[in-house]
């Protein structure tokens, strides 16, 4: 039996009276094109580690590489809410599709509505909207979790800088036309110094380099950025010189709600398959959907699901209101990368021995979830920002 046998149950527990009905209908046609376009594709994707060119047009032609996007600028004028959902949904289907449109609007369109200036916006919006893929390029070898470390040079040339450096684990580096850097121009400065570029694809001295072989979001690519001598115009700078550890820091507390709602979407995807299966899986006569044992692992795993999803809907929310969000960002980052890992295990136990095969989606959805813990901060990093919020100076 192949993974497109055992489709998700719609029994699966949805919040809906969290959502308006625009929410919702907008939530339903995204599931419903990652059901009927991008299911069929999703395991042959993950095994050639490639994402489909079509399906990224299609994102594109269906609006969610621009949901955010001013409608003055060719985008949809969404809240970032609906970003949310949209990355929750795909997920559901395929976490690589769901981390391409996350990337591209709570980090790269979110970046560039916060401090872009208005030529920047008339230049870039109408093409992140229509055809060109956006990535986010702050990590290097010596600076993961020590993000300010950064090693990558920017030197003033007087109407133009001069970047060199690599970048490292660059999410959407194979497909991207338009490029966030982050490089130092004073070093002497320390985190004062970084300031960010946007780099196009095209401009010399610029060059993707190696994409990484991955255990899971195989289809999504993370590349080696490789820049020497690239030429910047000072016209794109992203906000001002030694300003780019503020738009770091703050896309990054957005994008970790776009990672959270990832999470949520495998976890779902993975929980309807492995109750689907229970119920066709007979063991000493019944279904093992019959045991006891099973349905409390299930019901468990529901709750804690539940409780992910709604502490995602939650930060979001918050953002779009304008609260303050950063500590509900960090928790649900932690807790929906726990319950994803914990979640996904389970499943792969209740199918058994097929679990452990690729003839069912258990395991891809499995392997999928452990990058939860590790990319746009690590588990401990949210543990070090929950902590400093709640206790202060101590």
């Amino acid at each position: 039996m192949t993974q497109s046998a055992i489709a998700p149950s719609e029994s699966a527990p949805r919040p809906l009276t969290s959502l308006t009905d625009e929410e919702l209908l907008f939530r339903q046609s995204v599931r419903e094109f990652a059901e009927q376009e991008i299911r069929p594709l999703a395991a042959e994707m993950d095994e050639k580690g490639k994402f489909s060119s079509e399906i990224i047009q299609q994102f594109f032609d269906l609006g969610l590489m621009g949901i955010g996007i001013p409608e003055e600028y060719s985008g949809q004028g969404g809240s970032f809410f609906n970003s949310i959902l949209a990355v929750e949904e795909l997920s559901r289907v395929d976490a690589s599709a769901g981390v391409i449109v996350d990337v591209q609007n709570t980090l790269v369109n979110n970046a560039i509505l916060r401090w872009g200036n208005e030529d920047q916006k008339q230049s870039y919006f109408p093409r992140l909207a229509a055809d060109t893929v956006g990535a986010y390029a702050l990590s290097e070898a010596g600076s993961g979790s020590d993000a300010f470390g950064l090693a990558t040079r920017a030197e003033d040339k007087g109407d133009l800088f001069v970047l060199n450096g690599q970048k490292l684990w660059i999410t959407n580096g194979a497909e991207a036309g338009l490029f966030i850097v982050f490089a130092n121009v004073n070093p002497d400065a320390g985190y004062r110094g970084i300031t960010a570029f946007l780099v196009e694809r095209d401009f010399p001295g610029f060059t993707v380099g190696k994409k990484e072989d991955k255990l899971g979001i195989r289809a999504s690519s993370t590349c080696e950025l490789i820049l020497e001598d690239c030429e910047v115009k000072k016209e794109n700078i992203l906000g001002e010189v030694g300003r780019g550890y503020k738009i770091a820091i703050e896309t990054l507390n957005e994008g970790r709600i776009g990672i959270g709602s990832q999470m949520v979407g495998l976890s779902e995807g993975a929980l309807a398959c492995g109750i689907a299966y229970t119920k066709e899986r007979q063991q000493f006569g019944r279904p093992i959907a019959k045991f006891q044992g099973v349905q409390f692992q299930i019901a468990q795993a529901a709750t804690e699901l539940e409780a992910a999803r709604l502490m995602v809907y939650n930060a979001a929310r918050l953002k779009d209101a304008g609260g303050d969000y950063v500590a509900q960002a960090a928790m649900a980052k932690l807790f929906t990368s726990q319950v994803a890992e914990r979640v996904t295990s389970l499943v792969v136990e209740l199918y058994g021995g097929y679990g452990y095969t690729k003839d069912y989606p258990a395991e891809k959805y499995y392997r999928d979830a452990k990058i939860g813990k590790i990319y746009e901060g690590t588990s401990n990093m949210q543990l070090q920002t929950i902590a400093k919020l709640i206790l202060g100076d101590v």
